[in-house]
């Protein structure tokens, strides 16, 4: 998000698909209801489709709203597999996410009783 966008405090991933007609003040609604947080707060917020390959960042960045899509023409985006309603990543994830990689795999810590 070099360039026009500013570096969020934090990024969220919205777990549960979401239908991905919703704008900016469908998805602040799901922030604020089913995700319990405030969608002002300066956080990036990620949404997918249920065939998992298109995304949409939601991010109020004090002088507006950013709505942006990403959609990849094959494959799908890697989502985590979580018991809460959203999971928060960083900006190194974020950039292995959007680019269609396993940023979950890359981003694992060998176990501590490995060996060569």
């Amino acid at each position: 998000m070099p360039g026009l966008i500013e570096a969020p405090a934090q990024i969220w991933l919205a777990v549960e698909p979401v239908d991905l007609r919703r704008g900016i003040d469908g998805l602040s609604t799901i922030v604020q209801q089913a995700l319990g947080h405030a969608p002002c707060a300066g956080s990036a917020f990620v949404f997918r489709n249920r065939a998992g390959n298109r995304l949409k960042l939601l991010l109020w960045d004090g002088n507006g709203v950013w709505l942006c899509q990403r959609r990849l023409h094959r494959g799908h985006f890697v989502w985590p597999r979580a018991h809460d309603a959203c999971f928060s990543i960083t900006a190194a994830q974020w950039q292995w996410l959007i680019i269609g990689v396993d940023w979950q795999r890359l981003s694992a810590l060998p176990p501590a009783n490995w060996q060569v």
